[in-house]
């Protein structure tokens, strides 16, 4: 008669070393890395502009979100409601970005958004750099944005 209850316990040891020692696999369908997460926010909140969305873009900023204007601050999330409807205006979006640079702490609860800023005909004008806060809920808010030329 086999000792069948020693080899279970033999297999259980040896995928908890494996499992230790060696990192999961591919994350199941519909899991993101956090970058990825961020990454596809920033590109939700750029598609506003595309979609003269206000309201859409509003959903994204955090109450407390600063906004660099050139020399000014612009600050809480009215404050950047009434700067930047002007630019939901008309039929065709004044500009548009992307992201090319994304980056999350460790943590989750921070990320970096960063890439260029296009006028209408494609050519790069500037740059944003955005800092984001992932709140309890797990919705990404912004909370710092800066654009450069």
């Amino acid at each position: 008669m086999r000792n069948t209850t020693g080899a279970r316990i033999g297999r259980v040891v040896v995928a908890l070393v494996v499992s230790a020692w060696f990192p999961a696999g591919p994350a199941a369908a519909g899991d993101q890395a956090p970058d990825d997460d961020l990454g596809a926010v920033e590109k939700a909140f750029a598609a506003t502009m595309a979609d003269r969305d206000l309201e859409a873009f509003s959903s994204f900023l955090d109450d407390e979100v600063v906004f660099f204007t050139g020399p000014t601050e612009l600050r809480g999330r009215q404050a950047v409601i009434d700067a930047w409807a002007p630019f939901f205006e008309g039929e065709a979006p004044p500009f548009s970005w992307r992201p090319e640079v994304v980056s999350v702490l460790d943590s989750g609860s921070l990320g970096l958004t960063s890439g260029p800023v296009d006028d209408p005909e494609g050519n790069r004008v500037g740059s944003f750099n955005s800092i984001w806060r992932k709140n309890k809920d797990g919705d990404w808010k912004i909370v710092f944005d800066r654009g450069c030329p």
